[in-house]
């Protein structure tokens, strides 16, 4: 095995394990049967203490958390739904709603383990607190479970601290009210505003700033932090003085479905806490630092996230990360004000995804709600930033028109790069007359993206590559003389003289595909067999090769690979159809196999390791053929190792 597969397999191989399970319902025999290792795991994991390591402590043990689970309903025929209790604290439970099937969340996220949405009760000694609640899909299963909690204490509910208004933690929120007309509605002034809008129905309801604290009873006391941008701009964290935990919804959170409440296991969760911190959060770095800065002198032992395991174990080390990751693009070359519409058609997610296509190519992005941004706040954003993306906001909003007003006489002529962009909201502002008012003022968007039916994932995968193409565009000077200046011509040069084979990756997931050319590819382990790939974290393949995700390697074959590897190198148009004239044909996992390969590879991710520019990819082949066994792999050979 190679120094790097060394490096990479040992710290990386556990990754696509799982340790949650279902409750031996009756559910079909397909179903318990995926389910049955993961069953095992968990029962040997109940049999023996875990010693687990926090960043800076000695290890702690990791005592068994007893909780209760709800039998399994089935949605749309298919999908498995289940609630969870467990203590967090005293006086303090979780309810977590385990999505187990969801394989894609809003469709951008390369969802493989499922996700949760957690809620939590507050019981004081006079008042009980509820935390965000649940996705409509749980309304049977969670109000059931929230009523027979409530009644086992006789209790009520008389506070709903809503985090935000996303309908994944809101979703419910109308029916808790309705039960409970006496409780008080807490949240940032943006949040209620936005929640009369989604609710429909009237509340009781009281804005709270930062600094601003509720008194449970028996030392209760809840104090709040505004968080706006993580990743709505109504976000705010919540602190129990009694128990040390913060509440902060979808921050430090995962789409990682699990029986165990707790981060228990870490490497597991590592590579779903990285993707989701990158699709989330790290468009919104500078209010993840800010939020890092208000919350420093919060003594919080326990992070009570909207998605995933609760963070109890590893709190410094995955808090610590947050902290580098969101510093580390702050010395990004360049960077990209996002304007979208908060809780307008898909303006928020469509937006969030051009802003990981500009983050994955090393730019920075400040993300801004052109409903509700100040006006000087965005003069300010405006100047500062060289590349500008604006979602069409409703054309029939006052607060939108200022906005776009402050937009036109604040931009840059012939300075700054803009993509303009439709949000499929039903009132969407014409992109023609966006882009003849930036034209007006000087400026000529550099596209603009047209969205003509509900958002698919190919559509999403056309703004994420629209996104990097811009953040290309920005930095291509420096990213030529970055690499120039790398090493020194003499070590360039001896570097070069590692050889590689040249090869296709094609990757696909429902209506999205993507492909590239590689050779920076080693075999890695035998057993099981398995491969590593260098893949830039620019490429818009990237997407396509999460933990979990399946590929097809084509070899090229020697004498034979100019005009297959002169297709694929061209530069491709956003959401371009990269197989558009290549014969091929769909291998079992559902990637493309080129007919013209002399051999092929099918692959799994199983884990990653990062560098400063690339993902080293570690995949186990699970299949593969021969076509040309006459055939020999071309090898390409290098003059210097600034390029490929």
């Amino acid at each position: 095995m190679s120094a790097l597969a060394a490096a990479v397999v040992p710290a990386m191989a556990s990754a696509g394990q799982r340790t949650g399970r279902a409750s031996q319902v009756a559910v079909p025999l397909a179903a318990q049967c995926r389910l049955a290792p993961a069953r095992r795991h968990l029962q040997d994991a109940q049999r023996s203490r875990r010693r687990l390591h926090v960043a800076g402590a000695a290890a702690v043990d990791a005592p068994t958390t007893p909780h209760k689970l709800s039998e399994i309903e089935m949605w749309n025929g298919n999908k498995r739904l289940q609630t969870l209790v467990a203590d967090v604290a005293p006086n303090t439970i979780t309810i977590r709603s385990l999505d187990w099937d969801r394989d894609r969340f809003d469709i951008e996220f390369a969802l493989q383990e499922g996700t949760t949405y957690n809620s939590y009760l507050i019981f004081g000694e006079e008042k009980t607190a509820l935390v965000d609640a649940s996705h409509e899909k749980f309304r049977g299963l969670y109000m059931r479970t929230l009523n027979a909690e409530l009644g086992a204490r006789g209790r009520k509910i008389d506070y709903v601290f809503v985090s935000h208004t996303e309908p994944d933690h809101s979703g419910l929120v109308k029916d808790v009210v309705e039960q409970f007309p006496e409780a008080l509605v807490c949240g940032s002034k943006v949040c209620l505003q936005f929640l009369s809008n989604l609710i429909h129905t009237p509340f009781k309801s009281q804005a709270v700033k930062g600094g601003d604290k509720i008194d449970l009873g028996g030392g209760h006391v809840m104090e709040f932090v505004m968080a706006p941008n993580l990743h709505w701009p109504d976000t705010m964290f919540s602190f129990d003085h009694a128990t040390n935990v913060m509440y902060t919804c979808d921050a430090f959170g995962m789409h990682f479905c699990t029986e165990d409440p707790f981060d228990s296991e870490l490497s597991p969760l590592e590579p779903h806490y990285r993707f989701y911190y990158d699709c989330l959060m790290l468009p919104n770095a500078k209010s993840v630092t800010t939020a890092l800065r208000k919350v420093k002198d919060l003594p919080f032992e326990v992070i009570a996230n909207g998605h995933g395991p609760l963070l109890r174990y590893n709190v410094p080390e995955l808090v610590g990360r947050y902290e580098r990751w969101s510093k580390a693009i702050a010395g990004a070359p360049a960077s990209v004000a996002v304007l979208y519409a908060s809780d307008y058609g898909f303006s928020d997610r469509l937006s969030q995804t051009l802003a990981h296509g500009i983050t994955k190519a090393g730019v920075a992005t400040e993300m801004a709600d052109i409903l509700s941004v100040d006006p000087q706040e965005l003069v300010e954003m405006l100047g500062r930033n060289s590349g500008i993306v604006v979602m069409a906001p409703p054309s029939d909003s006052g607060e939108a028109r200022a906005a776009i007003a402050t937009l036109l006489s604040a931009v840059k002529p012939n300075k700054q790069k803009i993509i303009v962009a439709e949000s499929y909201g039903g009132r969407d502002e014409p992109l023609d007359s966006l882009v003849s008012g930036l034209v007006a003022a000087g400026v000529e968007p550099l596209m603009d993206l047209r969205v003509k039916e509900e958002p698919s994932e190919a559509l999403y995968q056309l703004f994420e590559e629209a996104g990097t193409d811009l953040a290309q565009a920005l930095t291509v000077k420096e990213a030529i003389a970055k690499k120039k200046a790398a090493m020194c011509p003499d070590v360039a040069k001896a570097l070069a003289r590692v050889s590689g084979g040249l090869y296709i990756v094609t990757a696909a997931h429902n209506d999205a595909k993507s492909a590239m050319v590689a050779s920076w590819v080693a075999q890695a382990s035998f057993e099981p067999l398995g491969l590593t790939i260098a893949v830039a974290k620019d490429r818009a393949i990237e997407s396509l090769m999460q933990v979990g995700d399946k590929f097809v390697l084509n070899c090229l074959g020697e004498g034979e690979y100019n005009a297959t590897m002169k297709h694929f190198l061209q530069r491709f148009p956003p959401g371009a159809d990269r197989f558009e004239g290549v014969d091929y044909r769909l291998a079992d996992c559902g990637s493309p196999v080129l007919n013209d390969s002399i051999a092929h590879m099918e692959c799994k991710v199983v884990s990653r390791m990062e560098t400063a520019d690339h993902w080293v990819t570690y995949a186990e082949v699970t299949d593969g053929q021969v076509s040309q066994p006459d055939k020999r792999t071309a090898v390409h050979r290098r003059k210097v190792a600034n390029y490929y």
